[in-house]
C-alpha cells in the first residue's frame, strides 16, 4: 500500500529521522551532506512509504526572498528524493503535487534549486527557470549568485508576489549552499 503523509519537523520521530537521513544519503549517491539535511527542516516533510518503507521525500520550508525592495515569504522545496529503486514510476510527481499545495496556499511563490536530473520533472509541472539572475543577502550585503541562476527555479502563486522577471530574485543567507 502506498501511503502519502505530510508532517511539520516537530513531528518526526527519531526513526523518521533516520529513514529520511538513509533515504536522501542513498538517492543523492554520498552527496547530501549535514548543512542540506539542516535546510530541509523547520517546515513541512513530504513523506511516501510503500509497504511501510520510505522511498521518497520532500519538504517545503520558509525563506524570505526580496524582489524590488519587497519582502515576499516564500516556499522553498528542499531534499527532494526518490529512492532509486522506485525511480521514473509517478512518485516524484505525487510529492510535488503535495509539495505545490503547501506552496499554492501558504506562501506568496515557491522556488527551489533544481539538480540536473531533476530539472525535467519541474519544468513539466509548470516551474520556470528565473530569467532575472539571482542574489544572497549574505552579511557583507547583496552578493550575486550567477552560478545559481540556471538551476533556481520558481513557481509563481495566484494572488501572491508580483515579480518582474528583468530583475534580480534575492533570497536569505543560510550556511552552505544559499540556493
Amino acid at each position: 500500500m502506498t501511503v502519502v503523509r505530510t508532517m511539520a519537523s516537530a513531528d518526526l520521530t527519531a526513526s523518521d529521522h533516520t529513514r529520511i537521513r538513509a533515504l536522501l544519503d542513498d538517492a543523492f549517491d554520498g552527496d547530501f551532506d549535514d548543512q542540506d539535511w539542516d535546510h530541509s527542516l523547520g517546515g513541512l516533510h513530504v513523506l511516501i512509504t510503500v509497504d511501510g518503507t520510505m522511498i521518497a521525500h520532500g519538504a517545503v520550508v520558509q525563506r524570505r526572498v526580496l524582489h524590488q525592495g519587497r519582502s515576499y515569504r516564500c516556499g522553498y522545496v528542499e531534499a527532494v528524493a526518490v529512492h532509486p529503486a522506485h525511480q521514473r514510476r509517478g512518485f516524484g510527481a505525487a510529492l510535488m503535487a503535495e509539495a505545490e499545495r503547501i506552496i499554492d496556499n501558504g506562501y506568496a511563490l515557491g522556488a527551489l534549486s533544481a539538480s540536473d536530473e531533476a530539472l525535467k520533472l519541474y519544468l513539466g509541472r509548470g516551474w520556470r527557470r528565473w530569467p532575472g539572475g539571482t542574489a544572497v543577502l549574505a552579511p557583507a550585503g547583496v552578493m550575486r549568485t550567477a552560478e545559481d541562476d540556471d538551476s533556481t527555479l520558481v513557481r509563481p502563486v495566484a494572488g501572491g508576489a508580483t515579480l518582474n522577471e528583468a530583475a534580480l530574485l534575492i533570497c536569505d543567507w543560510r550556511e552552505g549552499d544559499v540556493w
